[in-house]
């Protein structure tokens, strides 16, 4: 199954793709974590993105749809995809949708955690803290968050039409929130 984790920035997404990958071996495509991995590289995409991640913009299509494209022969043989951070616009999710179409490999679901905003900047705070990512700072996940708000939010009704997008209680501990994923999941 080619599962979208879906929800703005902070709201476990990550975190949440990890416990999955683990209990049910599919593979984390994360486009952030692939961007993140270029820039440490200091690799001639890493070198490019760098500065538009550390204010908190997107990354271009053309670059984004590459590094999935990439890795899903991988996540194929593993009997799935998790895509965690991507889409994050309507025209992205088009061409994920072409591109997974092409493959014989829609989209199952798409899960929305619901978080609160209060508990977002929480959690933004402290993997700051313990991370010291650089696209963590207060004023980059603020131009995130609007970012998600203008752009990644009409997704929501995008997915709703296709009769995939199952929301999901972002709130609660790790454990708790992936109880709530197993069940949407098994539903």
């Amino acid at each position: 199954m080619n599962l979208i984790l879906f929800g703005p920035p902070g709201a476990g997404k990550g975190t949440q793709a990890k416990k999955l990958v683990a209990e049910r071996g599919w593979v984390q495509l994360s486009t952030g974590d692939m961007l993140r991995a270029a820039i440490a590289a200091e690799s001639e995409l890493g070198l490019k993105v760098k500065d538009i991640m550390a204010r908190g913009d997107l990354v271009s299509d053309e670059i984004v749809i590459a590094l999935i494209a990439e890795r899903l022969p991988e996540a194929e043989a593993a009997g799935g995809a998790i895509f965690d951070g991507f889409p994050r616009t309507v025209a992205q999710a088009e061409a994920l949708d072409a591109l997974l179409e092409s493959r014989g490999k829609p989209i199952g679901m798409v899960l929305r955690l619901v978080v609160d905003q209060n508990e977002l900047v929480e959690r933004m705070e402290k993997r700051a803290a313990e991370e010291g990512r650089a696209d963590d700072t207060v004023e980059a996940f603020k131009n995130r968050l609007e970012t998600y708000n203008a752009q990644t939010a009409p997704l929501i009704p995008y997915y709703q039409a296709q009769g995939k997008l199952a929301d999901v209680d972002g709130m609660g501990g790790i454990e708790e929130v992936s109880a709530r994923i197993n069940t949407a999941l098994d539903e």
